[in-house]
């Protein structure tokens, strides 16, 4: 890809700015009440079309997760963020139950992934188990935004980072559990600081860890993500994925793997289905169906909203996760360091997978539990939800109803 190639998308982006405030005129102009052609099906027609022109054209900001309460034993607390640790590429976002005075709850710290969209979008994930934790996120900073003064960002340091906040939130003596969740991408890394952690002896080491459709091992299963790496290779990737960021951001020259390149991958994966989507939220949207129209603008406000990551992270993952397989053979090392799995024995392990998970395939994320043969089974538990694809193993109905009680199950058994 050329270098210049992010100057291009931005020129783009802001050659459709007239087009686009054009198009938002039209639909404020054929949805306002008092003008009559707002009640005619032409007039509807015209205002969705309107508004698909503008919402697919738009450039989407950071979204916010919003939490404004939670109940714990009947009770209903406020959610007040705290950014209580903090590095040049993640914050530490706790959600606190302003007055909570009960038993001290175990702490969770959720991993989000690091692979293109912002830590929103586990915002159903967190929603889930603030009832049943003090927990915490890792809210990752997209790399346009970091200035090239602070330094490139490693899989090490991603390694590092994790390590850092296990410490912080469960220092020597504490008196509560410490549990930690990967989404996907993360798996890698946290099982990896686990296995360093343990293997020094280090007492901030987490009583759980639990993944969610990572890619352990990509052998298994592959999926066209796992089968398009390995074919192409890391060069591949370097000369068509990495672009300069452009001026005006803070970032500018820093060399990463752009968030509108990730976007454009997922969506040509599942293109009928996005396609199909924004055709149903035209059709509810001419019909005057609100609640339905609101679930697809809420959906594609998350989706769509999309950050740089380092190329130097991006590189590195697909080189030793999805194309050498560093982890699964034994070869994954951190700052020179080989990573030994086998060294987890305290940590209970817990891998949950989707049937229909065409991002990490069924057994990727359950190779875990052979990679770490001195856990004892009692402490290890793998579940496969049916039914559900990738985004399914973390958000939605069947995960708050069927996994999340599964997860807080076990997190309280790995705590005794």
């Amino acid at each position: 890809m050329n270098r210049f190639s992010y100057h291009a998308y931005e020129m783009a982006h802001l050659a459709l700015a007239p087009a686009r405030a054009m198009s938002d005129a039209t639909r404020l102009f054929f949805k306002h009440p008092v003008n009559p052609w707002s009640h005619t099906h032409m007039g509807r027609n015209l205002a969705a079309s309107a508004e698909l022109f503008e919402r697919m054209t738009r450039r989407y900001g950071k979204p916010v997760f919003d939490f404004t309460a939670t109940s714990v034993d009947g009770r209903i607390y406020e959610i007040e963020e705290q950014v209580v640790w903090e590095r040049p590429f993640c914050r530490l976002i706790r959600f606190e139950r302003r007055g909570y005075a009960g038993t001290p709850q175990d702490k969770l710290l959720i991993v989000a992934p690091m692979s293109g969209h912002y830590a929103t979008l586990l915002r159903g994930t967190v929603e889930a188990f603030l009832p049943h934790f003090d927990v915490y996120i890792t809210d990752w900073t997209d790399a346009r935004m970091v200035p090239l003064a602070m330094g490139k960002f490693e899989l090490d340091d991603y390694i590092e980072y994790l390590i850092s906040i296990c410490g912080l939130l469960k220092p020597p003596g504490s008196d509560t559990a410490l549990h930690t969740l990967g989404v996907c991408q993360p798996s890698v890394p946290l099982i990896a600081a686990v296995a360093l952690m343990q293997e020094d002896g280090d007492q901030s080491t987490p009583n759980s860890m639990t993944l969610m459709g990572g890619p352990i091992d990509t052998r298994r299963s592959p999926t066209a993500v796992n089968v398009v790496a390995q074919q192409r290779g890391v060069p591949w990737f370097k000369r068509n994925c990495v672009v300069s960021v452009p001026f005006p951001y803070p970032g500018v020259g820093r060399e990463v793997y752009p968030g509108f390149l990730q976007l454009s991958g997922f969506m040509a994966m599942n293109l009928d289905r996005h396609v199909n989507a924004h055709f149903e939220m035209f059709n509810h949207l001419v019909q005057g169906d609100g609640d339905s129209a609101e679930k697809h603008r809420d959906f594609y406000d998350e989706y769509l909203a999309v950050m740089d990551l380092d190329a130097d992270y991006y590189l590195q993952t697909v080189e030793r996760v999805f194309v050498l397989h560093s982890l699964p053979k034994g070869e994954f090392k951190y700052r020179g360091r080989t990573v030994n799995l086998a060294a987890i024995s305290a940590t209970a392990l817990m891998t949950v997978e989707g049937e229909k998970d065409d991002i990490s395939g069924v057994g990727q994320t359950q190779a875990a539990h052979d990679l770490c043969p001195n856990i004892p089974e009692d402490r290890k538990a793998h579940y496969l939800q049916m039914g559900v694809g990738h985004y399914g193993v973390f958000n939605g109905s069947r995960f708050r109803n069927e996994i999340a009680p599964r997860i807080v199950e076990f997190a309280r058994l790995a705590a005794k």
